[in-house]
Order: C-alpha cells, then sequence, then structure tokens
C-alpha cells in the first residue's frame, strides 16, 4: 500500500457548510492537521464535522461547534483523524473572510 502525504483540501469558507474534503473510493485518511485562518478584521466562528461515507450531516458528526477566532487571526487544530472511502470533511463559517487548509496522508 502506497501512502500519500499532501494539502487534502483547501476552501473558501461559506455561510452554508461545505465539503472540505472527501476521501476517494478504496482508500484510507489519516487527517493530521486542519490550518483556519480568519482573513477578515472582525471576530467570526466556524464549525468542523466528519461525515460517514452514504450519511447527511447530523449533530452527531460535529468535531467543532462555533468556535470563535479574532480578526486577522488563525488557529491550527492537530486532529489525526482517519477516514474511509468516501467520508467528508465539512466545514461552515466565515462566509467569504476564512480560509480552510487540511493536511494529512492518503493510503492506497
Amino acid at each position: 500500500m502506497a501512502t500519500t502525504y499532501k494539502i487534502l483540501g483547501q476552501i473558501v469558507g461559506t455561510a452554508s457548510t461545505s465539503s472540505l474534503y472527501t476521501a476517494p473510493a478504496a482508500t484510507q485518511t489519516v487527517v493530521s492537521s486542519l490550518v483556519v485562518a480568519n482573513r477578515g478584521t472582525t471576530n467570526n466562528t466556524f464549525w468542523i464535522a466528519a461525515v460517514p461515507s452514504g450519511s447527511t450531516l447530523e449533530n452527531k458528526h460535529y468535531l467543532a461547534f462555533n468556535v470563535p477566532i479574532s480578526g486577522s487571526d488563525s488557529t491550527a487544530l492537530t486532529l489525526g483523524i482517519t477516514l474511509g472511502g468516501e467520508d467528508q470533511i465539512q466545514i461552515s463559517g466565515m462566509a467569504n473572510s476564512g480560509s480552510f487548509t487540511l493536511f494529512g496522508s492518503q493510503i492506497s
């Protein structure tokens, strides 16, 4: 099995929930970290969820909910999340002023 270390996903925050990363079918993924940057000057909040393949977002999927982040600041989260094929990391918050970058490895 080959392991590829990479940037798994990058997205600009939105007011609605968006998929930051979907694990490819027949691939295992280890999410090592997530960096959230508030490019705006005002305080804001964000959400992170891990959604299993074939599921829709439910309250039980949230890893972080309504987390405050100061204006012009960033936070790095060390996660260690494992994903199976087609599992997703979804985010929400900081419409047009936040950046989300997910790092990890894919095993195929």
